[in-house]
Formats: structure tokens, C-alpha cells, sequence
């Protein structure tokens, strides 16, 4: 049951992220608002990238950031970024659909060669907060990025100021 949950969640959001992704143009990939923050492709290839996440959370009990190696690919063109999101998004479905429901209640911890990042914790609250909540910070930021180099921004829980009612 929280399988199924966790499944519809994943594939309705997927396709919010989708549409985001979808949206960029390679003439904001550039942007960053700041020194400090990531530019626009840098964003939307680790929102990418935290789809390549779903096998590690879902059927492991620790995740190795110092063994962990992830290509990126070419972030120079926005329909790439979208082609990794797309090449993600089907592994962490399939790493959903094949987890063991019995084990979202496991410890599990993230470690660099042997070390914790942070405190381990229950399976599900990482499922929920490392995965699902981290993605969607990372989109409201990028709904920023969008509106900030005058680019239209897709609904994604309704409509936006850019469709007509």
C-alpha cells in the first residue's frame, strides 16, 4: 500500500518535473542569479539527477557517496538535460516498483568511505524528504530561474500567470 502511494506520487510529480525541464530554453542555461548559486543547466541536471538516486534509497540501506559516480552528459543543450531526465526518471521507477515495501522501515544512512553525511533514519522519511521534498525545492527554484530570464513557466498545480483563464 505505501508502495502504491509512493508509485502515484512519483509518476504524477515526474511529469511536473518533466514539464519544467521542458521548458528551458538553451538561451537560459547560463543564467545564475547569483555568484553562489548554480546556473540554470547546472540546476536542472542535478534535478536530473536525483531521479539516478531512487535505486540507491529504495533498495539499498547505504549509500556510498565516495564509490558514487554519476555522467552528467552534456548540459550545453537543454534537450539533453531533458533526455537524462528521461533516462533517470525509468530507472527510479523501476527501482520503486521492484523495492521491498517490508524494508522502508530499515535504517539507512548515507556515508562517504565509511563516514556519515548525516544521522541515519528510517527508509521511508529519506524516500520522502531526500527524494520527493528535495525535488521539489529544486523545481521552486527553477520556476525562479524561469521567471527571472522572462520565460513562461508551465503549471504544475494549476494555472500560471502565463495561461489565459
Amino acid at each position: 500500500m505505501i508502495k502504491q502511494t509512493l508509485l502515484g506520487e512519483f509518476l504524477h510529480e515526474a511529469e511536473n518535473t518533466r514539464k519544467l525541464l521542458k521548458a528551458i530554453p538553451d538561451s537560459a542555461l547560463d543564467f545564475k542569479p547569483s555568484e553562489v548559486n548554480w546556473t540554470t543547466a547546472q540546476l536542472a541536471s542535478h534535478i536530473a539527477e536525483v531521479y539516478n538516486w531512487f535505486e540507491y534509497t529504495f533498495n539499498q540501506d547505504v549509500f556510498d557517496m565516495g564509490t558514487y559516480v554519476y555522467d552528467k552528459g552534456d548540459i550545453s543543450k537543454a534537450e539533453n538535460i531533458v533526455a537524462k531526465f528521461e533516462e533517470n526518471v525509468s530507472k527510479a521507477q523501476h527501482a520503486i516498483e521492484i523495492s521491498d515495501e517490508s524494508s522502508y522501515f530499515n535504517e539507512w544512512k548515507m556515508e562517504t568511505n565509511g563516514n556519515s553525511i548525516f544521522p541515519p533514519m528510517p527508509k521511508i522519511q529519506v524516500i520522502r524528504s531526500f527524494l520527493y521534498n528535495h525535488l521539489y525545492h529544486h523545481r521552486g527554484e527553477l520556476v525562479v530561474y524561469l521567471r527571472s530570464t522572462g520565460n513562461k513557466v508551465p503549471g504544475l498545480y494549476g494555472p500560471t500567470a502565463d495561461d489565459k483563464f
